[in-house]
């Protein structure tokens, strides 16, 4: 018999270093411990030229059998494509992937095991979903609409929405997210209104970097529960000639510097977003997908952005097809890349395929080709997607749409509604003498969520929120009243135009709910839009602008005949942007402005109507009285206005206008010390009460006006607000400082610089209703 062989530790170890030596050592790219740059140059210099240009597109499936029966991902007919590389699939709304959370999962690991173990390099695809107001995905907290949000005015709360928004989707294995939005909305007329968080840039700034925070966390690097963000849409998108979906935008640069680039400014340079996304529109007559001083020369150059920028879906394409830039795809490709966008995002042209071939034929240029893989993959490593690929579905499904998510969406809902009109404060009702109510309108039993929303869109409607307040207590009647569109479908993606209902159709339901009116003590009529409406408009099949603010179809109509009855009416708007409801705030008793409330629409409303919360929202967007005042902005130039003839030229609604079931006295402004150098710094502050009898929340806005400037500046210009919640009776000082950064602006040079001069302070409750001090810049 053989004997057998005897082992001790030394053999043992000796074996064991035998094997390691034969085992190589991963490249550094693969290694976790190294630094980022140290990753990013080690795999750009293995690269082929093919597979850095494969990093530049977004990968999106031709085999319709790519996934097994089990779900598992194959490569199919895209295998031999694959090999080298990809730069992202999509998950966003009606994609494949998307199925029921578990599964979506389930698909997307398969994915990334593939491109980990069959592709050259094993490089994994970033996986990118929206996030505008939430994580859009079946089953994730949808929180109120952006306009909405930017209502709140509430800095921490957005951080914490997203933050939601973040987790939810990095559960499901989401690196990036499209979104926040950044545009400065100045035309109600466009479509996209309600992606925004309002007029102003200081404003949608401190907005967009909450979000930002929200979403990718405030480390260098993103953790396992954050995701990196997509800024759009750079730039001045918010602002289109006539109110038209990526139609020009004609600012100087002074004025397009100060108000459409600053919230992508700060978003760069202080929350250190990683991606930005190119808007569809030109700006003086350069498209912004080819434009070099937008895209390297502010943006790098100045900002030091080191992240990538991503195409708009087509956005790339648009320069042939929209703005007849480029003779084809191909030159619209080169040019893009050369002007500084790195990632093409969808599309159905060979704009960024063929650049390889260019590259050889010398039609573009290498270095561009290195920055703009570089840049894609620097984030892929700070993403964390080398060393964490793979999501749990279990963890998934433990951290979406939790109890503390839904309480958060609530809250959020509750602090973005306006109380616009509170007549002999017939609000809050008062459940005791309520017996009978009547929920009214178009918008009253459907959820709206707005765009960019998982589809079909899931929440609690108002119908349903009153009714769950009112238990057996109080009798809720309840009638459509009217339709806004025969073929909406509850959901912004649908392919058509909005068809409006038939007249005698509309008269019976008015009819029908004047009758109901009449049985009831009090009625709550829900008017507005729906998605259909106001949308993305980005057909001729998909329209979403608007040449008008007036209430679509009958709704006036329904609303006379409701007022008729002598019944005590509260009016809730839900939609995407302002309307000039001037009948209603004639005639209307109370009147609050909803905006798109998420999934807790209905709870929420119930909340402020019944008095359990004290509405505490202010516009961050001016009312006008028709779409012959716009542009309506409250921060315009002092020479802009003149009175239009046979008119009330103010708006319906100010910026920053809001009311409360509470009431604050503003007193004892004070500016310390009055007098400073350029570079010094003051100290504002004023006393706020709550003079009312409830407990309540009030947004203290802090406004700037250079008395005499050149440049001119703006009537008004926000620079700083805060939250406070006071009990009846209770006084705060609410302090803020004036900080050379709030008081510059650009100079006759075009450099940001602090003039000389006298500024009037003001400070309130909106930009129309402030106490007023003055601070010399000697």
């Amino acid at each position: 018999m053989t004997p057998k062989p005897r082992w001790n530790c030394l053999s043992y170890l000796l074996l064991a270093a035998s094997i390691s030596a034969q085992t190589p050592a991963p490249p550094p790219y693969k290694d976790p411990s190294q630094p980022v740059d140290a990753r990013v140059r080690d795999l750009l210099q293995r690269m082929t030229l093919e597979e850095k240009v494969a990093q530049l597109q977004g990968f999106r499936p031709q085999d319709p059998h790519v996934f097994d029966a089990q779900g598992n991902f194959t490569g199919g007919t895209d295998a031999a494509t694959l090999y080298i590389g990809a730069g992202s699939v999509y998950a966003g709304g009606g994609d494949r992937f998307m199925r029921s959370p578990r599964e979506a999962i389930g698909r997307l690991n398969s994915l990334q095991k593939y491109m980990r173990e069959k592709t050259r390099l094993g490089i994994p695809v970033f996986v990118i979903a929206e996030a505008l107001h939430g994580y859009m995905a079946a089953g994730a907290t949808s929180f109120p609409q952006a306009i909405a949000l930017g209502g709140t005015w509430d800095l921490p709360l957005v951080e914490r929405v997203f933050t939601v928004a973040g987790r939810e989707a990095s559960s499901r294995g989401i690196h990036q997210v499209l979104g926040p939005v950044l545009d400065v909305a100045r035309d109600p007329r466009w479509g996209r209104f309600e992606e925004c968080y309002g007029e102003d840039p200081y404003l949608v700034s401190r907005m967009g970097m909450a979000a930002t925070y929200g979403l990718q966390g405030r480390a260098p690097a993103i953790d396992g529960e954050h995701v990196a963000v997509t800024l759009k849409h750079f730039a001045g998108h918010g602002e289109p000639q006539g109110g038209r979906n990526i139609a020009p935008v004609n600012f100087s640069e002074r004025e397009f510097r100060t108000v459409h680039l600053y919230p992508f400014e700060m978003a760069v340079r202080v929350a250190h977003a990683h991606s930005l996304m190119a808007s569809y529109n030109e700006w003086d007559s350069v498209p912004n997908h080819v434009n070099h001083k937008l895209l390297t020369d502010i943006l790098r150059t100045e900002w030091g952005f080191d992240g990538f920028v991503m195409a708009d879906g087509g956005g790339v394409e648009s320069v042939v097809e929209e703005h007849h830039a480029a003779a084809g795809y191909a030159e619209a490709g080169i040019l893009c890349i050369e002007a500084g966008l790195d990632f093409n995002f969808g599309g159905k042209g060979k704009c960024f395929s063929a650049l390889a071939e260019e590259e050889r034929e010398g039609k573009v240029s290498m270095a561009a080709i290195d920055r703009a893989a570089a840049g894609v993959l620097r984030v892929k490593f700070l993403s964390g997607l080398f060393d964490r690929p793979y999501a749990d579905a279990d963890n998934s499904e433990k951290v979406t749409n939790t109890d503390d998510s839904k309480a958060l969406a609530r809250l959020a809902a509750d602090e973005a509604m306006v109380l616009l009109k509170n007549e002999n404060h017939i609000l809050p009702l008062d459940p005791a003498k309520t017996k009978t109510l009547a929920v009214i309108g178009p918008n009253a039993a459907d959820i709206h969520l707005g765009g960019y929303s998982a589809v079909p869109m899931q929440g609690v409607s108002v119908l349903q929120g009153i009714r769950d307040f009112a238990g057996s207590s109080i009798r809720v009647f309840y009638a459509e009243g009217c339709k806004l569109t025969t073929n909406y479908a509850s959901g912004w993606l649908v392919n058509e135009n909005p068809v409006l209902n038939d007249a005698a159709d509309d008269s019976r339901m008015i009819d029908e709910a004047v009758e109901v009116a009449l049985r009831s003590d009090a009625v709550v009529l829900v008017l507005g839009e729906n998605e259909l409406l106001r949308r993305e408009a980005w057909n001729e099949q998909h329209l979403g602008d608007r040449d008008t603010l007036d209430l679509v179809g009958r709704q006036h109509d329904l609303a006379r005949a409701i007022l008729a009855t002598g019944k005590p009416v509260v009016v809730l708007l839900i939609n995407g942007g302002p309307l000039s409801v001037n009948y209603l705030q004639e005639h209307a008793p109370a009147i609050i402005e909803c905006w798109y409330l998420g999934q807790e629409t209905g709870p929420a409303v119930a909340d402020v109507l019944f008095g359990k919360v004290s509405p505490s929202g202010k516009l961050t967007v001016t009312f006008p009285r028709s779409v012959g005042q716009l542009p309506d902005y409250y921060n315009h130039s002092p020479s802009r206005y003149r009175s239009y003839v046979l008119a009330d030229s103010t708006p319906l609604y100010p910026f920053g206008f809001g009311l409360s079931y509470a009431n604050f006295d503003y007193k004892n402004l004070r500016v310390a010390p009055v007098a400073i150098a350029p570079g010094g710094a003051a100290r504002v502050s004023v006393d706020v009460t709550n003079t009312g009898a409830v407990k309540a929340d009030e947004v203290v806005q802090l406004y700037l006006h250079a008395l005499v400037s050149l440049p001119v500046r703006p009537v008004e210009e926000l620079k700083d607000f805060t939250r406070v919640t006071l009990n009846p009776g209770e006084t705060r000082t609410v302090v803020f400082d004036l900080t050379p950064d709030k008081l510059e602006a650009y100079d006759i040079n075009m450099r940001r610089n602090v003039e000389p001069g006298v500024f009037e302070v003001l400070v309130g409750k909106s930009s129309v209703d402030v106490l007023r001090a003055n601070l010399k810049v000697d």
